[in-house]
């Protein structure tokens, strides 16, 4: 039972509430109430526009689904049974049941990369990534996926590694990667290893991080060919699956080439050589089943403490989740911003911040799965004072070590534009001053940042609002959401050449035939995410879920009591 003070119960029992103790009561009752107010919907769902709304996103959806199926489905059934019959190993998927403790908890990040690619498409870029749960503690996982084209990787591939890496990194998350790739593919190897995004940037990170005390893992059940080769030497355990592991900078047919010895993969790579001769791997597998196993007892080595379980405090959010597809906004309109919070933080409740400061920039602080948060949500351009708040908020948020969620809403391309064109030059001037402040307070803060894509992102707003170029830990967008880096008019459409001299024409070079099946529109949501820009396209009812396990995975880093080293662990 609740206990209340002597005066205050006695003064409920007679009934008699004067004023000396009625602030007793406001106390008490603030004290067993949940923090911060109750947003109001402003979404009136009988509206009849929210009818177009309903059917734009239903599309969206059903174009969504039918991408991803497409990236799930790896290499197809030709590649898909090559791997399985021919091989005999399993498929990514099922290695990822075998390694993590529930695959359903599994965050898949950039699963639309490599589609549309100029090259060809290349499902999933050819390799899983993702964060799951392995004996409790979160990890950041990279499994090539023999399936699509023997596990070769491509540039894309390469950006979503490096990624995910780069997630790792700043998580502070131990890293596992389940190696089976067939090394880069060599028509475009100028793009592969030449600059320090590249490939050889696969090999750098390991050592890194493995020196600032974040664990590197790794398994080989399949081709470790050239470049490849160094993914698990780099690590600082690794494991090798015997008959079907294999580790060598050139295999049998270029020894043959350059010496003329004859000499099979095992013998000159396999599990036996690299476990008994060379050293590169520590723990010999007979069966893939047995290399997880060893994996996972790996990692219950690493002396991270579990994360515990959600808060019994959390919440679930007093307005409809489902009802989020019918935010996307139509006109730029900062009460849609109360309707997207309301459907994701615990209970609806916001405390906002300045609201009556500064007209197109929302923050404040809620509540998710009972941890605080702060919250920024746009409205359209920043003003001067935007700025300003934006830089304030930032600031405390950083005092206070509460991780922020940014919601990027720009609204339609026209109507940011119009609210452009409709600022003085004085204006203007003086919000870029704001949103100049807004930059370097997000560009220095090392709280985790979240950012959602609810409503498109223009021009500047992709730096104010933490864009990519931002460094969030995650970020993601919404179907359909467009970003636009310039504001600048379009450019002016070739011109017809003039006839030649001699009167004769000239036939127009035969265009080449595409080699992807895909060609998404530049800037959006489904551009980025196959460019890996983003780490992917979220259902809107799943925000809410999205964020909190982002947030929960970005809480295991305090949990860490590895310390950075000058160097990292040299295994060879």
């Amino acid at each position: 039972m609740i206990m209340i003070s002597k005066s205050l119960s006695s003064a409920l029992i007679t009934k008699q509430l004067s004023w000396q103790t009625f602030p007793s009561l406001v106390r008490w009752m603030s004290a067993v109430g949940r923090p911060f107010p109750v947003i109001q919907d402003p979404l009136d769902l009988s509206c009849p526009q929210l009818a177009e709304s309903r059917r734009r996103a239903e599309e969206q959806l059903a174009q969504l689904e039918q991408l991803n199926k497409v990236a799930l489905g790896g290499g197809g059934e030709k590649g898909i049974a090559l791997h399985v019959k021919r091989n005999r190993k399993m498929l990514v998927r099922d290695k990822l049941k075998l390694l993590l403790d529930d695959d359903a908890d599994f965050l898949e990040l950039s699963l639309l990369a490599g589609l549309g690619m100029e090259y060809g498409d290349v499902p999933a870029a050819g390799v899983i990534c993702g964060i799951g749960k392995v004996h409790g503690r979160y990890c950041v996982i990279g499994a090539s996926d023999g399936t699509v084209k023997s596990g070769t990787f491509y540039p894309i591939t390469v950006t979503k590694n490096l990624r995910t890496q780069n997630i790792g990194a700043m998580n502070r998350l131990p890293c596992i990667y389940l190696v089976d790739s067939a090394g880069g593919f060599l028509p475009l190897q100028s793009d592969l290893f030449a600059d320090k995004n590249h490939g050889g940037r696969g090999f750098y990170n390991p050592a890194v991080m493995s020196a600032a005390g974040i664990p590197q893992l790794a398994l080989v059940c399949g081709s470790c060919t050239a470049g490849g080769a160094y993914q698990p030497s780099m690590c600082e355990d690794a494991a090798i699956v015997t008959r079907i592991g294999t580790i060598f900078l050139g295999g049998p047919p270029l020894v043959k080439a350059a010496t003329g010895e004859e000499i099979s993969a095992e013998d000159l790579g396999g599990a036996q050589v690299h476990c008994s001769v060379s050293g590169v791997t520590d723990y010999f597998a007979t069966t893939e089943e047995e290399g997880f196993e060893i994996l996972r007892d790996t990692v219950a080595t690493l002396n991270i403490p579990p994360l515990p379980p959600v808060s019994p405090e959390s919440e679930e959010p007093a307005l409809n989740p489902d009802d989020l597809s019918l935010c996307s906004l139509e006109a730029i309109d900062r009460s849609k911003m109360y309707a997207v919070i309301g459907r994701v933080v615990d209970g609806g409740r916001f405390r906002e911040f300045k609201q009556r400061y500064g007209k197109n920039l929302t923050t404040g602080y809620a509540l998710i799965e009972g941890k605080c948060v702060g919250i920024i949500g746009n409205a359209g351009p920043l003003t001067y004072q935007d700025g300003l708040k934006g830089s304030h908020f930032v600031q405390i948020c950083q005092q206070r070590h509460l991780p922020i969620v940014f919601l990027q809403n720009s609204g339609p391309l026209k109507s940011h534009q119009a609210q452009m064109a409709s600022m003085s030059v004085e204006e203007i001037n003086q919000a870029m001053k704001g949103r100049a402040a807004m930059m370097a307070a997000v560009s220095c803060v090392t709280v985790p940042k979240i950012t959602i894509n609810v409503g498109n992102c223009h021009g500047d707003d992709n730096y104010t609002m933490c864009g990519p170029s931002f460094s969030p830990n995650f970020i993601f967008s919404w179907p359909g959401t467009v970003v636009t880096h310039t504001l600048n008019p379009p450019p002016i459409p070739p011109q017809p050449k003039p006839a030649s001299p001699d009167g004769e024409k000239k036939e127009p070079a035969k265009k080449r035939k595409p080699l992807s099946a895909f060609n998404f529109l530049m800037g959006s949501a489904l551009h980025q995410a196959s460019r890996s820009v983003i780490d992917g396209i979220i259902v809107p009812a799943e925000t809410r879920q999205v964020v909190a396990k982002c947030l929960r995975i970005c809480r295991q880093q305090e949990k860490m009591i590895n310390n950075s080293k000058d160097f990292p662990v040299f295994r060879l």
